[in-house]
This record gives structure tokens, C-alpha cells and sequence, in this order.
């Protein structure tokens, strides 16, 4: 796309100041309508050679099956242990009121004929009903020889109910159904928050799908005009692009002026002046003017869909660490069974019944399988996530997440994260004028009559000093240089350094050299023919990166900047805010190849911060992705974190609320193995010679009061 590399001059082409050089090799073109070219268009190439893919004929069909059915699914389990635990838990309530244990400790007797019968059968409905999602958990994690929490939860449910069940026709003397119910109802409570935290199966794909339109008008040889559907669309084809309309394909203007919005697909904080021969990316959106497309790429080869396999292929290379939990309850589960295995061996070999035997052996087993390890995660996760709402950052991925807390590199995307994507005054030089409110007042006053960023840059420096603007009469655009109109009676010109350099006007070289060199756009202000003043923009940057970036370098963490601006305007930014690194000039298809070179050749734990389409692969190849807030629902969707404030000072903040989460976590989780520790022992009968042995009930107290101890400490999170 040799083309992309090509200036269109405009009424403020005149304001690429930082491409100068540029300028001076190009003859301005004549527009119809009053536009503008900031920056150099290298960013927008397509890459065409990257990937080989199997995307259907056009994004809007991609890969629904993959991102949908897997989605639907999901919430499908949500649902179905939220739905399980609720019906579960009105069930326990009948058991725990008809249960003899309950009934011994409220020192009450509400016993009747068959009560046993009708709390075997309550229970048994809890059993099969609550349970069933942990015993066909079991026998997937066993069917891989990797027994977990599911197994674990299993192996004290199913001892608890067989024992139980035994006891209600008198085999046993104890039973555990109360018991039996409040696991099973706090283990779904605890399945339900935990897998509702981490519901951030991807929309990714279908996101990407919904930027293309569906629609194209398509341009037969006879002049007419019809509605086809996109995918119909082949090469070669002509296709009409209204003013406000999106592009429906990627392809090349073969008529018509327009300015395009691709800020969405590329990050370029400006849009760009196109006209007959630029290439233009389905997805972006048609400014004011109408324009004739060539269809070049259709189906996989469009930039859309090669952006959507880059963050399909990046989202299946990314690892999940295994959660800690769960290792617990793998060590716990072949614990239980040893110990439980030992302690019925160990009373039968010491001459006790078998009833005794079976029943310490039983404590141990259910005991084994605590309320607490179930809640420890997820409680904290519950907690750190309504936390993090509640201070602008979502959370859709768990996992990387929690890995933040390792982070040691910082990858931030320039447009609209680090700077606001909006142009701001950050120079003024007077000429032959008193002051800076006269100089303004007459700028503002003809750029009013312009759309450009750059126009609305100065108006609204104009508006918040309190400049009244004045009337402006005979308002023209001058095609290639600038626009006009007459203010109080004198002819005022706002026009590029090339339009002042043909002329031969004075002006301070010096000054205008350094804002170039800064990467800034300089406008000339002209009154009656001379030079009034020099106006600098730039994109604006946040008031709270530098901050952010400060504090990042005082956790010992990298910043770095990845942006497809040119290299005058990066370092320019890069140089104010104290950034580690910069790479600039990127084009979209390399951000997710610069992210694999920080990670793998520099072997940092990287973070991707961004918001525009092209950031997206570089988002799920990350270790943690970041999407700003205000960025394309893509980026959103592909990240595991999105900054609803579009605050860069957030991204410290999911740092620290990443470490001080895990601190809670391993806290938790050392309460609930803890518990195991102590119990299990006592559960055995190993203290019996000294009078102390632990009975089921006690247990139970005992469990109860270590889960009580893992919600409240998962609570003080918020503290």
C-alpha cells in the first residue's frame, strides 16, 4: 500500500509540521471541501502475509460457532449452580429442622414417626440434585488421574450419604444429612461466585464481526445502484461509500474526496484525507464527502480478518495457571484418604468395633472436604472484583488477573491511553499582534468553520480562556493550503508552513524547527498578508500519566510505549511523561510480534494496555490485557482488564489490588488447610489416650468456624 505513504495536501495538510520533509516533495491537490492531513498514513498498511487462516467469506460469519456456543455455554453453568444451590438450600432447611443433631443442639425435640424416612429422602434429593455437578466433576478430573477439589468434595459427600443412609436402616448409629446438605449447598455457593467471577468467556470475534457492515452499495457498469449483501462482494467490484456510512470492504478510492475515521481499526487519534488511488480499510468510517471503492480484498485476506485470527491465535497460545485451590484440595484429597485409610486399620488393629472404626473413619473423610478451601478463593475473588467495579476496573479474566501481581512490564498504546486522542494548544509565538486573546480570537473565529480535530483543537482552547468569537464573513477553503474569512474588516488565513514558505513570508524558523522536531502541528495565523502568530498542537496528554508512570517506576516496573504514530510524535510524548521505552511507527499486524519480542527476548511478564482494533491481538497475546474503556468493544472484549474511567492511573491500581488480593488469598487458603491440619489428626482419634477426641458435631463447629473466619478476612479486602 505505497499509497498510504502518500500526502494529501489539504487546507491543513499545511499543519503536518512534523512532516515537513515530506512536504516538500509533494504538489498540494485541489479538495472540493475544507480538509486536513496530520500525520504521515504508514500505520494503516495491510499486512497481507502473515497468517494462512480459515475464517469464512467475510468477518460477520467468522468463528460464531467458536466464540458464542462457548460463551451460551458458559453462562449456561453459571446458571445452573446458581439455579442448583438455591433449590438446594430451601431443601436444607427442612433437614437441619428435622435433623436429631440440630434438634440435640437447640436442646429441643420435634421427633415423629418416620422423620428419619423423610430426612433420608430430603436428603437424598440434595444429594443427587446439589451433588450431582461434583461427582460428574470427579469423574472427569479422575478420568485424567488428576483428582482435585471436585474429587475431594466428592469423596465427603458420597461417605457422608452412604454412611447416613446406612444409619436411617440401622447399620450405623450417626448420621451426617445435615452435614451432607450445608457442604453441598456452601460448595455450589462457592462454584456459583467463583465461576460468575471468571465468566469472561470472549466476545472478541463476534465484536470484530459486528464493525463490518453487512450491507454495500454496489456500482453496476450500467451506472445503477444496488444493495448487496458484503459477502457477495468480489474483486474488482465498484462500490459507493455515503458521507457517515462505514466501508464495507477494504479496497481503493477510485473517486471522489473524503475524510476517513480509522481510529478504530489503527488507533490514529486523526482522520485521514482520502482520495482517488488511497487505499481505505473496511470498517472505518466515511466522513463528509462520497467515494467510489475498488474491491481488493475480500473474505480472509481483510485486514478485519486477519486481525481477528492474530487474536484468535494469541487467546489459544495463552497458558492458564492452575489454581492454587485446587492443588490444595489434590494434596488434601490424597491426605484424607490416607489418614482416613489409617485410622480405620489403626482401631480395628487396637481391638475396637467396627462400628467405631467406620464412624472415625467417616469424621475423618467428611471433615477432610472443608467448607473453608471451597470459599477461600472465590470470596476473595468476589470481593476484589465488586472492589475493583466499584473503582472502574472490570475484571473478565481471573487468571490474569491474579498473575498481574508478577507484571514487569508495562505496554502502553499511545491515542487515547496515554494521551486523550483530542489536539490541545501547547504553543503559542505572537508576530505582529498585541496579545495571545487577539491572536485566538481571530483564529478560532474562521477554524469554527471547520470539523477537523485540529479546527476543534483551537476553538475549544478558544472557548475555555472565554474568547468571544467574532463574525466571519467571505469564508473560503483554499484547497491545499488553508481556509480563510474576513474578521472586523481584515482578512485573516489560518494555512500550513508550505503555503508561508511559497510566499516567502517571515516567520521565526527557529521556534518552528523545535515544535517540529517535537513532533507538534504548526499553524500559521495570517493577517492581511503577514504573519500574526504560530499556533502548536499536539495530542493532548493525560493529566494522569505522568503520575501513573512514576509510580510504576517506583514498583520497579517497566513503561513502554507502542504506538503506530511516527517516531517525532512518540518521543515527543515519551520524553514528557519519563517512559522506559518507545517503539513507534508500528504497524497494526506487528503489535502482537513486539509484545512476543518483550516477553520472550527481554523475558518480562508484560501487560498490554490499548483501545483500538489493532490493539487487540497485542491484548490476548499479553499476560494481562488492558483495554481502555472509551476504546472499540473489541479491544474490551479481547482484554482481562478494562479501565472503565480510561484512567491510566488505574493500571497501578490493578497492580495493587492484584498483590494485596493474592496476599488475601494465601491468607484464606492457609486458614482452610490449617483447619485440615489440626482437625484431621484429632478426627483420627490421635489424642483419645489423653481424653480428646474430636466428635462429628464438634467437627462441624469447627468447620463452620474457619469458613466464618475465610469470609470475614475476604471482607477485609476492603478495609
Amino acid at each position: 500500500m505505497n499509497n498510504n505513504h502518500k500526502h494529501d495536501q489539504s487546507d491543513h495538510s499545511r499543519r503536518s509540521s512534523e512532516h515537513q520533509h515530506k512536504e516538500q516533495h509533494h504538489e498540494p491537490n485541489e479538495h472540493q471541501h475544507h480538509q486536513h492531513d496530520e500525520h504521515e498514513q504508514h500505520q494503516h498498511v495491510r499486512h497481507e502475509d502473515h497468517h494462512q487462516h480459515d475464517e469464512h467469506q467475510h468477518g460477520n460469519h467468522v468463528m460464531h460457532a467458536g466464540g458464542h456456543d462457548h460463551s451460551g455455554h458458559h453462562g449456561h453453568m453459571v446458571e445452573d449452580f446458581k439455579k442448583r444451590f438455591y433449590i438446594s438450600l430451601i431443601i436444607t432447611i427442612p433437614i437441619l429442622i428435622i435433623s436429631p443433631m440440630i434438634q440435640m443442639f437447640m436442646g429441643v425435640s420435634w421427633r415423629f414417626p418416620g422423620d428419619t424416612y423423610l430426612l433420608f429422602l430430603l436428603s437424598s434429593f440434595v444429594f443427587f440434585y446439589g451433588g450431582w455437578p461434583f461427582i460428574k466433576g470427579a469423574k472427569d478430573e479422575l478420568s485424567v488421574k488428576n483428582p482435585g477439589m471436585m474429587t475431594l468434595i466428592c469423596l465427603a459427600i458420597v461417605v457422608a450419604y452412604v454412611y447416613s443412609t446406612s444409619s436411617t436402616f440401622g447399620l450405623t448409629t450417626t448420621d451426617f444429612f445435615w452435614e451432607l446438605a450445608t457442604l453441598i449447598d456452601i460448595m455450589l455457593l462457592g462454584h456459583w461466585i467463583e465461576m460468575k467471577s471468571i465468566m469472561g468467556a470472549t466476545k472478541a470475534l463476534e465484536e470484530l464481526a459486528k464493525l463490518m457492515p453487512s450491507d454495500a452499495h454496489l456500482v453496476k457498469e450500467s451506472g445503477e445502484i444496488i444493495e448487496i449483501d458484503v459477502t457477495e462482494l468480489k474483486k474488482g467490484d465498484i462500490v459507493l461509500v455515503k458521507p457517515g456510512e462505514k466501508v464495507p470492504i477494504d479496497g481503493q478510492i477510485t473517486e471522489g474526496e473524503t475524510l476517513i475515521d480509522e481510529s478504530m481499526l489503527t488507533g490514529e487519534s486523526v482522520p485521514n484525507a482520502k482520495q482517488a488511488g488511497d487505499q481505505v480499510i473496511g470498517g472505518s468510517i466515511n466522513g463528509q464527502g462520497s467515494v467510489k471503492i475498488s474491491v481488493q480484498s475480500v473474505g480472509k485476506e481483510t485486514y478485519l480478518s486477519q486481525v481477528i485470527a492474530l487474536v484468535q491465535e494469541a487467546q489459544a497460545s495463552k497458558s492458564r495457571a492452575q489454581d492454587l485451590a485446587n492443588r490444595a484440595a489434590k494434596w488434601l484429597f490424597y491426605g484424607a484418604l490416607v489418614v482416613g485409610i489409617l485410622t480405620f486399620s489403626a482401631w480395628i488393629a487396637l481391638g475396637y468395633s467396627l462400628s467405631f472404626a467406620l464412624e472415625r473413619m467417616v469424621t475423618v473423610l467428611i471433615i477432610a472436604c472443608p467448607h473453608a478451601l471451597g470459599l477461600a478463593a472465590p470470596l476473595v475473588i468476589a470481593t476484589s472484583t465488586s472492589l475493583a467495579a466499584k473503582n472502574g476496573l472490570l475484571i473478565r479474566n481471573r487468571t490474569a488477573f491474579e498473575g498481574a501481581r508478577n507484571i514487569q512490564a508495562i505496554v502502553f498504546d499511545k491515542t487515547g491511553t496515554l494521551t486523550k486522542g483530542e489536539f490541545g494548544i501547547t504553543n503559542i509565538h505572537l508576530g505582529n499582534v498585541s496579545s495571545e486573546t487577539e491572536l485566538l480570537t481571530n483564529a478560532a473565529s474562521v477554524e469554527t468553520h471547520s470539523e477537523h480535530p485540529i479546527a476543534r483543537g483551537i476553538t475549544k482552547a478558544a472557548k475555555e480562556k472565554g474568547i468571544q468569537l467574532k463574525e466571519v464573513t467571505d469564508f473560503k477553503a483554499l484547497p491545499g493550503s488553508g481556509l480563510q474569512g474576513v474578521v472586523d474588516g481584515k482578512e485573516i488565513m489560518g494555512v500550513s508552513p508550505v503555503y508561508v514558505k511559497e510566499k516567502h513570508l517571515p516567520f521565526d524558523e527557529v521556534r518552528f524547527n523545535q515544535w517540529s522536531q517535537e513532533g507538534k502541528t504548526v499553524v500559521f495565523i495570517l493577517v492581511d498578508g503577514q504573519v500574526a502568530g504560530m499556533i502548536a498542537l499536539a495530542d493532548m496528554i493525560r493529566d494522569t500519566a505522568k503520575d501513573a508512570v512514576q509510580e510504576l517506576k517506583d514498583m520497579e516496573v517497566k513503561s513502554i510505549m507502542l504506538t503506530g504514530d511516527n517516531q517525532k510524535v512518540a518521543q515527543y510524548v515519551g520524553k514528557q511523561l519519563g517512559l522506559d521505552e518507545i517503539f513507534a511507527e508500528v504497524l497494526p499486524h506487528q503489535k502482537s510480534d513486539k509484545i512476543d519480542q518483550i516477553q520472550t527476548k527481554e523475558g518480562l511478564r508484560t501487560a498490554m494496555t490499548g483501545d483500538g482494533v489493532n490493539d487487540a491481538p497485542a491484548l490476548a497475546k499479553a499476560d494481562l490485557g488492558i483495554a481502555i474503556g472509551a476504546g472499540t468493544d473489541v479491544a474490551i472484549e479481547t482484554a482481562d482488564v478494562v479501565l472503565i474511567k480510561s484512567n491510566p492511573q488505574d493500571v497501578v491500581n490493578i497492580i495493587k489490588l492484584s498483590r494485596v488480593t493474592y496476599r488475601k488469598m494465601m491468607q484464606n487458603l492457609w486458614w482452610a488447610t490449617g483447619y485440615n491440619i489440626v482437625a484431621i489428626p484429632l478426627a483420627a482419634g490421635v489424642l483419645m489416650p489423653f481424653g480428646i477426641i474430636l466428635d462429628p458435631a464438634i467437627g462441624a463447629i469447627l468447620m463452620s468456624l474457619s469458613t466464618v473466619i475465610v469470609a470475614i478476612n475476604a471482607k477485609l479486602l476492603k478495609l
